[in-house]
C-alpha cells in the first residue's frame, strides 16, 4: 500500500478482478440503457462502459462481457440504440441489469438502425454497427450515429456501486 491505498500489480498470467473492478469503480460514469433487435424480440442492459468516439463521422461506442446471456443477441445485431438515463429513472437501470427483457409497459418504437428506442430518456442515439472490436473478456461494439435526441435533466450517475446524481 502507498500513499494512494491499496496498489495493485498485474503480472503476465496474474489476475485480481475484483480489486481491479475495485479501482475501475472509482471512476464515476453515466448509466444507459443499451437495446437492439434481438432474434427473439427487443434485447436490453443496463451499462457504464459507453464512450463518445469521433464527431466525424460520428462514432460512439460500448462495450459487453462475452459472458452475458445478453452477448449474443448485441453480437449478431446490426445496430443498437444507447440511452443516456437520467437522474430520474433509476428504475429503467434496474429494469435493465435483470436477465428479464425489461419492456413490459414501455412505449418503444423502432429506430433507424432497427433497434427498440424507449422514449422520454436523458438522451438517445440509435446506431447501426459499424465495428465490433476485441476487447479481451468484452466485446467493444462502435456504433455509427444515425440520429440522436436529448432532453433537459441531471444524468443517472454510478460510483462504487451505487446510483447517484450530479448537480451543477
Amino acid at each position: 500500500m502507498d500513499a494512494a491505498g491499496t496498489a495493485i500489480n498485474f503480472e503476465p498470467g496474474a489476475s485480481e478482478p475484483r480489486l481491479l473492478r475495485d479501482a475501475l469503480g472509482r471512476f464515476a460514469t453515466g448509466v444507459t440503457v443499451i437495446t437492439c433487435a434481438g432474434p427473439d424480440g427487443p434485447v436490453g442492459i443496463t451499462a457504464n462502459s459507453f464512450a463518445s468516439v469521433s464527431l466525424d463521422p460520428p462514432l460512439v461506442l460500448w462495450s459487453i462481457a462475452r459472458t452475458s446471456s445478453r452477448y449474443a443477441a448485441f453480437a449478431g445485431a446490426g445496430g443498437f440504440a444507447i440511452h443516456i438515463l437520467g437522474a430520474d429513472e433509476r428504475d429503467l437501470a434496474a429494469r435493465f441489469a435483470k436477465a428479464g427483457s425489461g419492456f413490459d409497459g414501455l412505449s418503444v418504437s423502432t429506430g433507424r438502425g432497427g433497434a427498440p428506442l424507449i422514449g422520454g430518456t436523458l438522451a438517445r442515439f440509435d446506431c447501426a454497427l459499424h465495428a465490433g472490436v476485441d476487447g479481451g473478456d468484452h466485446l467493444i461494439m462502435l456504433g455509427r450515429v444515425l440520429q440522436a435526441s436529448f432532453r433537459e435533466g441531471a444524468p443517472l450517475v454510478f460510483a462504487q456501486g451505487h446510483y447517484g446524481h450530479f448537480a451543477p
